[in-house]
């Protein structure tokens, strides 16, 4: 049957576009497994989450020149932040990426169809391991994994090896965390961990009730820094030393393109430091690369509880020679199967590399660099925009890259729809009456002030519409 026969009864053909799907190949791989039909396969799932009728889905289009123009309306739809202004944060950053770093990531031996990851080694542990010691330089720490999925798996994974080494459930909340990001560290951990937000003050964690909630039950304290509004934590300190005097595990969730300025966390207590790694050389590409990190001291009880895998220097049959390798891969769910602590598949490797070019590109000076202007940038928003008549900050604390702002007068989704019209993406509505701006080492001082004059238009324009 032609591959590209669609017209005859659906299911009766082969589909252009999904591999085995010719009825003779589909009735040979049911009888190779033993079974009746396909439905067999879903027997567990109940009907009531079944859709019950076909997807509603346009026929295939068998030439593939058709289905390239097709798909490249599709894509033309979309606009970028070349093509707009934008103060879009919230998770996914327009940070500027050198041209070298795309380039290195193209090579035929890192660029495969599988996350980054060969079969064959062509220098992609090397790559990797250089990554992991420039992360761990960067976070003031001595190990540091190969990326996982993303920032969000990462900070569950941080937390379920605090639940893990104490042997306890309870996780108290710090900080003003990403909803996004909490709700999929709930979906990750329910079944392990309780977590119990302590609400912040004034932008910041509630020091003291926080050392109120703690007790011998707690198996970690999670602090976000930056939090979600761009907030920078400056008591972890305190918050390591209380959670410590209980026995529980500091885990710090963080965003790690502020340390060439910033003191870590992990000189300031933390036990765990996990985030993404998407602001140090990845692209937004319409909701980001995203990959995330683990990072821990040199204490077994911790590397040893990392489900991802490391790759470190290792001996080979040569005496005096060395190569890069799994170090303690005997922990990973890659050696022990369905009896590993966590289960960790398919990673972002190719990540790993692009941030690894990104960093050892910009070193320590440049990291620096970067940290300073956007802690001068983001503050010079934040003067610009809060001396707005009817515009006010959402809070006094220090911040980094993002804020929030309110309106008197106007909503926050009535602002975005007017600047919207001018080209402008002014940031992302998190309040009926608030937004959330993010600046980055792309948005310049004129950018910004583009920004304050269309806002303070849109705020002024329907006073002179009443009049």
């Amino acid at each position: 049957m032609s591959p590209t026969d669609t017209t005859r009864t659906p299911g009766k053909a082969a589909h252009p576009y999904i591999p085995n799907s010719a009825p003779e190949v589909k009735a040979a791989m049911l009888a190779a497994v033993g079974a009746a039909s396909v439905e067999d396969f879903y027997a567990d799932v109940p009907e009531s989450l079944r859709l019950g009728r076909p997807l509603n889905l346009p026929n295939p289009l068998a030439a593939e020149q058709d289905l390239a123009r097709h798909v490249r309306g599709i894509l033309a739809k979309n606009r970028t932040t070349d093509e707009r202004l934008s103060f879009l944060g919230a998770g996914t950053y327009n940070h500027y990426v050198p041209a070298v770093v795309d380039e290195v990531i193209r090579r035929s031996e890192f660029l495969t169809a599988y996350a980054g990851e060969p079969y064959e080694d062509h220098g992609r542990f090397q790559a990797l391991f250089e990554y992991q010691s420039l992360m761990a330089e960067l976070l003031a720490m001595d190990v540091v994994n190969v990326p996982t999925y993303d920032g969000y798996q990462a900070t569950a994974t941080g937390l379920a090896m605090a639940g893990r080494i104490t042997g306890r459930r309870r996780v108290l909340v710090a900080s003003d965390v990403h909803p996004e990001k909490a709700s999929k560290v709930l979906d990750y951990t329910r079944s392990q961990l309780d977590l119990e937000p302590v609400a912040p003050v004034d932008g910041t964690a509630d020091v003291d009730e926080l050392r109120a909630r703690l007790a011998d039950d707690v198996a970690a304290v999670w602090i976000e820094t930056p939090s979600f509004t761009g907030a920078i934590e400056t008591q972890i300190r305190r918050m390591a030393e209380a959670a410590h005097a209980v026995g529980a595990v500091v885990v710090v969730g963080t965003d790690p393109v502020g340390y060439g300025v910033l003191t870590p966390p992990a000189l300031q207590g933390a036990d765990i430091v996990t985030g993404d790694i998407q602001s140090l050389g990845l692209h937004q590409w319409f909701g980001g690369a995203h990959a995330g990190f683990i990072a821990v001291h040199d204490d077994p009880r911790f590397v040893m509880e990392m489900p991802s895998r490391l790759f470190g220097l290792e001996s080979t049959d040569v005496p005096g020679e060395y190569g890069f390798g799994d170090v303690a891969y005997e922990r990973t769910s890659f050696a022990l199967r369905e009896e590993g602590k966590e289960w960790v598949g398919t990673a972002a490797a190719l990540w790993g590399i692009a941030a690894g070019v990104y960093l050892s590109l910009m070193g320590p000076d440049g990291m620096a660099e970067l940290g300073e202007l956007l802690l001068a940038r983001t503050r010079y928003a934040q003067r610009r925009l809060s001396a707005i008549a009817g515009v006010s900050l959402g809070d006094d604390a220090i911040h980094l890259r993002e804020f929030t702002v309110s309106f008197q007068t106007s909503t926050a989704a009535d602002i975005v729809d007017a600047l919207r019209a001018d080209g402008i993406e002014p940031g992302v509505v998190v309040g009926e009456r608030t937004l959330l701006v993010c600046v980055t080492d792309v948005t310049s001082a004129a950018d910004i002030d583009r920004l304050a004059a269309a806002i303070e238009a849109a705020i002024d324009s329907p006073k002179e519409q009443d009049a």
